[in-house]
C-alpha cells in the first residue's frame, strides 16, 4: 500500500535487544491531505530509519504493509513502512540544449592522424 502524507510528529526512538541482536523502532505520526485529514501512526524498523527524511513538515511518500494479530482475545494492527521517499529526495533534471557552453571550441589540428 502507498500513502502521501505530511510528517507532524516524531515519537521517541525505541531500542532493545532481541534474540537476533539489537533492534531500533521509530514511530511517526503523519497527516493526510484532503477535506477530512487523517492522522496515522506508522512504524519504521531498523535500517529503514533515515533521520534526514524525518523532519517535521516534510511531505513523505510511504510504502507500507498492514498486519493484525490477536493477543488475549484482542486484535492489534501495525502499519509498518518498508520504503519512505521524501519530496526533498525527488530530484528532477531539465535538459536544455540551447544553453551556451562555457568552453571555447577546440582546434582539431592537433589530431595524431
Amino acid at each position: 500500500m502507498n500513502i502521501k502524507a505530511k510528517l507532524i510528529q516524531l515519537l521517541p526512538l525505541q531500542t532493545g535487544m532481541g534474540k537476533n541482536g539489537q533492534w531500533r523502532k521509530q514511530d511517526i505520526i503523519v497527516e493526510t491531505d484532503g477535506q477530512y485529514p487523517k492522522k496515522i501512526c506508522i512504524s519504521i524498523w531498523g535500517d529503514k530509519i533515515n533521520e534526514k527524511q524525518l523532519k517535521i513538515g516534510n511531505l513523505l511518500e510511504i510504502d507500507f504493509d498492514l498486519e493484525s494479530r490477536e493477543f488475549n482475545g484482542k486484535w492489534y494492527t501495525d502499519i509498518r513502512a518498508w520504503k519512505i521517499v521524501s519530496e526533498d529526495d525527488k530530484i528532477t533534471f531539465t535538459i536544455n540544449e540551447d544553453l551556451p557552453s562555457d568552453e571555447e571550441p577546440k582546434d582539431n589540428d592537433d589530431l595524431p592522424f
